[in-house]
This record gives C-alpha cells, sequence and structure tokens, in this order.
C-alpha cells in the first residue's frame, strides 16, 4: 500500500469524503484524489495538514503501507527462497558494487526522527554490512525533533528564520542535551552484537568528537540568531585517522570555536561541509520523501547538479506545490556538494526499510541521485568493452534481428565501434564501416538495452554515429536491416535498392537474410 493509499483508508475509516477532506486541508479535491492514487506526490507540508485533519501522525500513515506491503515482502521471500537462482543472479549482480566500494568514504545523513521512530535499529544492520565490506563510514545525525520536546517540556519559546532557529541560552542547554541523548543512543545501537541478528558478530567502534570548528551566522533578516552558527572548518585529518584505523565517526550537528563556545548547526551544513573535505564519495541523505519530484509530481532518479540549479531555479520563479521542505533544504546542500567535487549525492527515503542498499546495490536504485556530470557518455568502443558488448547484441542475434557475430570477429573489428555508457554499464552500441572511396559508412549493429530504450537513448546514437561519419568526410550512411524499417524512415533514411551499395558490399550481401537497404544524406 502506498502512502496515498493509507490516506484513503483512514478518510475512509474516518467517514469523511474527498471533498470535506480537501477543503479542510486547503487544496483542490482532484490534487487530493491525485495524492491518494499515487499520482502525484505529497509535500510534507500537506501531509502535516493532512495527518492534522485525520487524527493521526505521519508515522503511523508510513506504517499502515509498509504493513499492508509485509505480505508481499514474504511471499517475495518466499519466492526466492523457491527460486534459489533468482537469488544467486541477484547477488552476482551486486558484485560489481560491493567490489566499487571498499575502501570508499560514505558520509550518511539522517535526521533526528530516524532515532525518535525507532527507524535506527534497522538502519545499524544495513551500516554493519557496509562495514563489513570495509566502506568508510561517517554518519552526521539531527536533533531537531528532541530539541522541540525539549524546549516544549520546560515551556521554551524560540522562533524560526528562514528555516533557522533562533538559539539563545535557554534553547543552547536544549540543543546540547538533545545531541547528547541522541548521540548515546546511536551509539548504544552501533554496540549491539546480538546472536540470531544481523548484528551478530559486529564490532563497530564509533569515534565522535570536537571535528567542527564553527562560527557565528550574526544578524539574519534584522534578527541576532546568537548561538545558531555555521561551519568553518572540518578537521578532515582526525576524522581520516579514525576511519583508517576502522572506526566508524558520528558528527552532531554542532561545532565548536577556538574561544570555547558552542554553535548550534544544521545537519544539511555539517554533513556537506564534511563530505566537501573528506573528499567522500558519497553523501546520502535520509529524508521524508522519495527523492526530487518534477512539476508532475514524478521522482527523478538521477539529475546533474546543473539541472537541479534549474529546478530551484523554476520553482523560485513560477512556484511548485510539489516541491516539499526536504527538497527545499537537501537539494542545495546537494548542489553544493557536487560543485565541491563530491561525486554523488543520495537523496533517499527514511521511511523505506533497506533503502541505502536498495539505493546502492542497484542499478535502479529507490530516490534521486545528483552528480556533477552526466552519468551517460558516448565514445569510441574499446578492447575491454567487447563483453558488454556481446550482452547487448546476442539476444538480437538469436532473434535475427542482427547479424551473428563471434567474440573473435568483435574483437577483430572493435575500433569500427561506439559504446553508450551509463554509470559505466554499456547500454548501448553501434557500429561505422567507412567506404571512403564512395564517402559513405554502413550503420550496423546498432542495439540499446530494454531496460534503456525510452529517452531517446537511440535518437542520440544515431545522432552521434552521424556526426562520426560527417567528422570523417563522410557524406551518407546506409542500413540494412530485416525488421527495424520504419524506425529509419522516420528518421529520413530512404529506402534503396541493393544496387546503390558499395561494390564491396554489395559482394557480402546475404541474399538468404535479403535485408532492406536505407540511406540518409548527413
Amino acid at each position: 500500500m502506498s502512502i496515498g493509499n493509507a490516506i484513503r483508508k483512514r478518510r475512509k475509516t474516518l467517514g469523511l469524503t474527498l471533498q470535506t477532506l480537501a477543503q479542510q486541508v486547503d487544496t483542490d479535491s482532484g490534487n487530493l484524489s491525485r495524492i491518494e492514487r499515487g499520482v502525484q506526490g505529497v509535500s510534507e507540508t500537506m501531509l502535516r495538514r493532512l495527518c492534522t485533519a485525520l487524527d493521526c501522525t505521519p508515522a503511523f500513515l508510513y506504517s499502515q503501507s509498509e504493513a499492508a506491503s509485509a505480505p508481499a515482502a514474504q511471499t517475495s521471500t518466499q519466492i526466492q527462497l523457491q527460486r534459489p537462482q533468482e537469488f544467486v543472479r541477484w547477488f552476482r549482480s551486486a558484485a560489481p558494487y560491493i567490489h566499487a566500494f571498499g575502501g570508499r568514504t560514505f558520509v550518511i545523513a539522517f535526521g533526528g526522527e530516524v532515532v525518535d521512530d525507532g527507524q535506527f535499529v534497522a538502519l545499524s544492520h544495513d551500516l554493519n554490512l557496509l562495514a563489513s565490506l570495509e566502506v568508510r563510514l561517517v554518519l552526521v545525525h539531527g536533533s531537531r525533533p528532541q530539541i522541540e520536546s525539549r524546549l516544549k517540556k520546560n515551556r521554551i519559546e524560540t522562533h524560526m528564520v528562514d528555516g533557522l532557529r533562533v538559539t539563545d541560552d535557554e534553547a543552547m542547554q536544549a540543543v546540547k542535551e538533545a545531541n547528547g541523548a541522541v548521540r548515546v543512543e546511536i551509539e548504544a545501537l552501533l554496540s549491539m552484537g546480538l546472536v540470531n541478528s544481523p548484528m551478530a558478530g559486529s564490532d563497530i567502534r564509533v569515534a565522535s568528537g570536537n571535528f567542527v570548528t564553527a562560527k557565528p551566522l550574526g544578524v539574519l533578516n534584522g534578527v541576532d540568531l546568537q548561538h545558531t552558527g555555521t561551519v568553518r572548518r572540518v578537521d578532515a585529518s582526525g576524522i581520516q585517522k579514525r576511519l583508517d584505523d576502522g572506526e566508524l565517526v558520528l558528527l552532531s550537528p554542532m561545532g565548536y570555536s577556538p574561544t570555547g563556545e558552542v554553535f548550534n548547526l544544521t545537519l544539511e551544513d555539517v554533513a556537506v561541509n564534511a563530505a566537501i573535505a573528506l573528499d567522500a564519495d558519497k553523501l546520502i541523505f535520509l529524508i521524508d520523501t522519495q527523492g526530487v519530484h518534477n512539476a508532475r509530481g514524478e521522482l527523478l532518479r538521477e539529475m546533474t547538479a546543473h539541472k537541479a540549479e534549474n529546478l530551484l531555479r523554476h520553482i523560485k520563479e513560477k512556484g511548485d506545490q510539489n516541491i516539499t521542505e526536504d527538497e527545499k533544504y537537501f537539494l542545495p546542500a546537494a548542489i553544493k556538494a557536487s560543485d565541491n567535487g563530491v561525486a554523488r549525492t543520495h537523496l533517499i527515503s527514511r521511511h523505506v526499510d533497506g533503502a541505502i542498499l536498495q539505493e546502492l546495490f542497484t542499478h535502479d536504485g529507490i530516490g534521486t541521485m545528483v552528480t556533477e556530470e552526466p552519468l551517460e557518455a558516448m565514445r569510441q568502443a574499446e578492447i575491454g568493452d567487447v563483453g558488454g558488448i556481446l550482452q547487448l547484441i546476442e539476444p538480437l542475434e538469436t532473434e535475427g534481428v542482427l547479424v551473428r557475430r563471434g567474440r573473435e570477429r568483435l574483437e577483430m573489428e572493435i575500433s569500427h565501434f561506439h559504446v553508450m555508457e551509463h554509470d559505466g554499464r554499456i547500454i548501448g552500441c553501434a557500429a561505422l564501416y567507412p567506404f571512403p572511396q564512395q564517402k559513405t559508412a554502413e550503420l550496423a549493429c546498432m542495439a540499446v538495452h530494454p531496460g534503456f530504450r525510452r529517452g531517446g537513448r537511440g535518437d542520440r546514437l544515431l545522432k552521434y554515429c552521424e556526426q562520426e561519419a560527417k567528422e570523417s568526410g563522410l557524406q551518407s550512411i546506409f542500413v540494412l536491416t530485416t525488421r527495424t524499417e520504419h524506425w529509419f524512415l522516420e528518421r529520413g533514411f530512404v529506402e534503396k535498392d541493393v544496387s546503390s551499395l558499395p561494390p564491396q558490399r554489395q559482394n557480402l550481401y546475404n541474399l538468404q537474410r535479403r535485408s532492406k537497404v536505407f540511406w540518409k544524406q548527413i
């Protein structure tokens, strides 16, 4: 069950109509209907309004959606046990990631809600797995709900300025207490080693300390933020020494000054600056939503920092009801990290059990990944690409779509091939066989992985090959095909007779396949 279905179920339980609930949360009934059907994402602000109207908490709604999906998860587990080959296939598919992550540095940041809602127990199991794979881990925790609880208990009133708390002396005492309590709770959970549990045999040593130097933010919009500060410097060498000793480093959202003052910092400020200082390979934020959504409410699996900047600019200029508070906070943080050398920043849901493992060890991931450069690129093929190309074309050769090529022939002709890569994986290929005297080339063995055939990748691969041919001084390209004639006709190719082929190619024409010939001027 999705969060939308959980909202619908709760509304039905209370006997509320769609229109009544829409009025109570100040939204259009059409938008609410789309949220319930899972077509449109729900922002954090809207979720809080809905919870107030439905007399429940966000955690309750998420627990309802997780409980409904539990039987399906059990069924999935049973299927895997009944079909061990599927498990073996999945485990093997994770092997490249396991090899790639060993010795890498990951900074993982999460709000105090993860501890408050009891989600850190499951998270600790995943962290233990990563540590066993020799991933160097730096955790950055938040403490906002714990601070709020102490302020409320002591009847201390504070206010916010642009999302930042004004931290006076009384509030600072609550900040210290809250961060200390959260840190102790995390250290306790990471120390577990119960038999017959995912933590069995674990040996995680946690290091924390005054690794973050901070300075006061000062006056913002005419308001003195007092003990609220910003990161000045992160002791990267001190943290690296702890990581070299096999320890997990835990950072709290607090910083210290050379004068002995303590400052209240934001989670994202500490996490981003730590990732930059450590030259981390990954920065991972666990947030309330699935990731980043576009204007239509669709989850964006990956985006460049430039694209993220354009999205935020669009939101600022035109407004967007689908943007959540978490996206407003963490997307700028992801952009800053990317601009300062952090290779990848991931925004994933804290409400999905095993979200980190799903994001890291599956090709599609589960949230949004922000990168400095696009993950896809096209280039000249190399001899090391032969295996990847064969995986692409062998199914098409079996179906008779492509002419069969053996490994030896492919290795001999690899200089004619071009490949499309996605995150280091070959997802497309094409070959250009030039005929210089006729100033033309044959486009052959063009293929795109079935999982990547949407998004115009075939068109981009064709355009790339056309450009390569043009830069080589050729004036046209031709293709022989038995199954995809309409695709090429729609892209400007014209059907011609076999006699139009260069004489050398006519001699190699396979009369049994009876391929059709299509030409295009470039």
